[in-house]
């Protein structure tokens, strides 16, 4: 009965950091308000120093003290941010932070029911809620990563077209945010937004690869600066560069189908003992109760995923090409 009432209130606790997670005013659009009528308000005259100082005040207040008490706790909470900012939501690292607390709560509770130890439980527990959300991270960042670098190559054409009629650069940059959809048109929009409050172009572009983190968009910041050093047809540079990135994402594409087999192999491989594991604990779980309880088997069992996450980690370095 003692478990029962433990486990309602870790599930009410969980649902409670979870709408306190995900619900009430998003501190996130405040400051974009806040910033837009800073905007507006230095829009016709230069940005000057007290106006820079206000921004960087307005941006360091987006840190609550959720948020700062995760960011003491976490190892690296910068790399942390910048990830989530890479899925192009409006994540804050208190809401990663909470989420994987529930998780961890709800692991350990369901674990000591079942009898498991815990000190078992806890491990099991931190290694479910770090590397749960770590995952769903990795998932979105690839999954927008993939949709920006399908509408690429279209953008950089759409750039083309404006220089070759003879706009200037930062116009087009204006109309491929607007013209482009997807991760594509936010990106080129943010960046236009810093050149209005006063950023030079090379800074917006660098500061918006140093965010992506893909090589691509990298290519596209790379040119325009030797071209601003070197001169030359920018159109011509910008138009080779569109096909080389359809070049790249082709052969990409080919790489993958040929790899496919052998990560269906792996993956089938690798998930066998678990599906052997959960079938034998369906028919008998007494016979696999003793990994829950029988510190012998703990350590072996512990040991063999192990064993089976170095073999995993060397396929998966096998079958990835850098192109």
């Amino acid at each position: 009965m003692l478990m029962l009432l433990m486990l309602a209130g870790a599930a009410g606790a969980t649902l409670l950091l979870l709408a306190l997670a995900f619900n009430g005013p998003s501190p996130s659009k405040a400051v974009k308000r806040r910033l837009e009528l800073l905007k507006e308000r230095h829009a016709d005259s230069p940005l000057k120093a007290s106006a820079q100082a206000q921004i960087r005040k307005l941006m360091a207040q987006r840190q609550g003290r959720m948020e700062n008490a995760f960011s003491s706790l976490m190892p690296r909470p910068a790399l942390l941010r910048l990830r989530l900012e890479r899925t192009g939501k409006a994540w804050t690292l208190g809401q990663y932070g909470m989420v994987s607390a529930g998780i961890l709560m709800i692991v350990f509770l369901l674990l000591t029911l079942k009898g498991a130890p815990i000190l078992l439980a806890l491990m099991l527990g931190l290694f479910v809620a770090t590397g749960l959300p770590h995952m769903t991270i990795n998932y979105l960042i690839k999954k927008r990563l993939a949709a920006f670098n399908v509408n690429f190559p279209d953008a950089i054409e759409l750039m083309v077209r404006g220089l070759r009629s003879g706009l200037p650069i930062t116009e087009t940059l204006g109309i491929v945010s607007g013209e482009i959809g997807g991760p594509v048109g936010v990106e080129f929009r943010a960046v236009s937004d810093k050149m209005k409050i006063g950023r030079t172009m090379d800074a917006a572009l660098q500061e918006t690869a140093d965010r992506l983190g893909t090589p691509e968009f990298q290519f596209f910041v790379i040119t325009l600066a030797i071209q601003r050093e070197t001169g030359g047809n920018l159109a011509e540079t910008l138009s080779n560069l569109a096909d080389v990135l359809r070049k790249r994402a082709q052969m990409k594409l080919k790489i993958k189908a040929m790899s496919s087999e052998s990560k269906a192999s792996a993956m089938i491989v690798g998930s066998l003992p678990f599906i052997v594991f959960a079938l034998v604990s369906m028919m008998n779980p007494k016979y696999m109760g003793g990994f829950f309880t029988d510190p012998r088997l703990m350590v072996a069992g512990i040991g063999g995923l192990i064993w089976m996450g170095i073999g995993v980690f060397i396929m998966a370095k096998m079958i990835n090409f850098e192109i």
